[in-house]
């Protein structure tokens, strides 16, 4: 059996019912309706991750943005508007509502992380800032 050549019949969209260009061969959307599937699929897994792990509904991370206003509480400048923001929480506790201690840019609470949660590693590095041994030996 041969296959048969020619043009194979057109497809539409699952959401909008428009036409899908050829160039979309595997897509069950259009561009646009793709976007929207993928915003609305990561939204109901961030939903899902802030019950599991955190006991947090929506509501919750809301209001603790809204807090903040909007934005890391360490550095004042992401706003989760690009990057959703974390969910900081006390590692000693655990992972749970308890826990919770606010919302962080991925490189704030790295750099807690790497510090290990301990106020004095930030204390001598605030000291480090304000007067770099290289300054004195250098003089």
């Amino acid at each position: 059996m041969t296959k048969q050549l020619g043009k194979p019949p057109p497809r539409y969209c699952q959401r909008c019912d428009v036409r899908l260009s050829v160039k979309r061969k595997r897509m069950k959307f259009c561009y646009r309706c793709g976007v929207t599937a993928r915003k609305e699929q990561s939204d109901r897994h961030h939903r899902a991750r802030l019950a599991k792990t955190y006991g947090l509904l929506l509501d919750d991370y809301d209001a603790i943005y809204e807090y903040q206003r909007g934005k890391c509480a360490i550095c004042q400048r992401a706003t989760g508007a690009t990057k959703r923001l974390s969910v900081d929480h006390d590692h000693r506790i655990g992972a749970v509502r308890d826990a919770v201690r606010g919302l962080l840019c991925s490189k704030c609470n790295g750099m807690l992380g790497h510090a290990r949660d301990d106020p004095a590693v930030f204390e001598r590095a605030a000291a480090y800032l304000r007067s770099p041994p290289a300054r004195e030996v250098l003089k």
